[in-house]
């Protein structure tokens, strides 16, 4: 790959890297201060019937979650973009099964392919698969 192609590749990483870590974190502290929507409201029913805690509660263990995710993105990022990726998957079936905030479930899932892109082509920036590219 020529210098401009690694430096268009590098500043693409960090765009992708910068944007899947900061945005969990922020995601992940409004569940503490819903400012940003009632998160409460995205726990599907037969979920918070199953919960030894209120909606809210789970919502902002969600945020903790979410707010190491994307620490992890920033100084883990192969792990953390798969993390993220998959934590995003999962949450768009959550919301695919309430039936309700599909337009979020068909978001996070293009989100959760973006990560995974930002994993794959860490994964490749890394070296860890270059041998198996070539």
């Amino acid at each position: 790959m020529n210098a401009i192609a690694q430096q268009e590749v590098s500043r693409l990483q960090s765009i992708l890297k910068y944007g899947y870590g900061l945005v969990p974190i922020m995601a992940g502290a409004d569940k503490f201060t819903n400012l940003l929507t009632d998160w409460g409201h995205y726990v599907p029913t037969w979920m918070a019937g199953m919960l030894p805690f209120g909606p809210i509660t789970f919502m902002m263990v969600v945020g903790v979650i979410e707010i190491v995710a994307g620490i992890l993105v920033l100084t883990r990022t192969l792990f953390g973009a798969y993390l993220v990726s998959a934590w995003l998957t999962l949450i768009a079936i959550t919301l695919i099964s309430s039936g309700q905030y599909l337009d979020v479930a068909v978001r996070d899932l293009v989100m959760a392919i973006g990560a995974y892109g930002l994993a794959r082509l860490t994964q490749v920036t890394d070296g860890s698969t270059k041998a198996a590219l070539a």
